[in-house]
């Protein structure tokens, strides 16, 4: 059965069709590869099999992570939340002329409130129109940075109490991503912890993109997935994996 014949029509028999993993599999690699070869989402090389007992893919191009399930390079691929859960969401959410609530989700899917209104958040970014489509690409430089009150009015002791002495407590902290000559995507992060922020670059930024970042330790790791090169506060570029050095 094809992807076209296999969409269901109705909230029900979305429910009933993505509840059977093969149905599962089946759609998603005809959506993810519609010209039929499965492609690793790391290499980008059509030298992947798969592994019906482990149900994950293997590809056998040298490089760390050969192995990778149907939501890797997807919005899913933190989310321990399985696709018979979050493909039946899908079909509600663009279903659903009037829109729908995580309440309405969370009673359909028996999923718990605040797992349905995690997934609505998720896939209403996903979907959303204008610049904020679609996955950056090229060259992106990402960075945090923190907001707070302006030392500039207040009292010189208030200065000092609020802002010199607590460094980075009470301010609002954002993180940010640039697409060289393109897009921007700046957000409020309620912690810049290095696997918040790496969660977020992964579901914004192309696999295989150039990503330049300060010296900080959260972004560690990202050459496994990009051309991650540093920058230090010298103006001098390192990179790690791929990114060739420069001055």
């Amino acid at each position: 059965m094809g992807t076209e014949q296999a969409v269901p029509t109705t909230l029900q028999q979305a429910i009933v069709f993505f509840a059977d993993s093969a149905n599962c599999h089946r759609f998603m690699v005809e959506l993810r590869w519609p010209d039929g070869v499965v492609r690793c989402p790391r290499c980008n090389s059509g030298n992947v099999d798969y592994l019906p007992n482990a149900r994950v893919f293997k590809c056998y191009e040298k490089h760390p992570r050969q192995k990778f399930s149907l939501k890797v390079g997807t919005i899913f691929e933190d989310s321990p939340i399985g696709l018979e859960k979050w493909l039946p969401a899908i079909w509600l959410l663009v279903n659903c002329k009037n829109g729908i609530s995580s309440y309405e989700v969370h009673r359909a899917l028996g999923v718990t409130q605040k797992t349905a209104w995690f997934m609505m958040h998720r896939l209403r970014l996903a979907l959303q129109d204008g610049e904020g489509d679609g996955l950056l690409s090229g060259e992106i430089e990402v960075d945090e940075t923190y907001i707070g009150g302006k030392a500039r009015n207040m009292h010189a002791a208030k200065c000092d109490a609020k802002i010199k002495a607590h460094g980075v407590k009470g301010k609002a902290a954002v993180f940010g991503m640039v697409e060289r000559g393109g897009k921007v995507r700046a957000t409020h992060v309620a912690e810049t912890k290095k696997v918040d922020l790496q969660r977020r670059i992964r579901e914004s930024v192309e696999a295989g993109a150039a990503i330049f970042s300060d010296q900080h330790p959260m972004y560690t790791g990202l050459d496994v997935d990009f051309k991650h090169a540093v920058i230090n506060h010298g103006g001098r570029v390192r990179a790690r994996q791929h990114a060739h050095e420069h001055d």
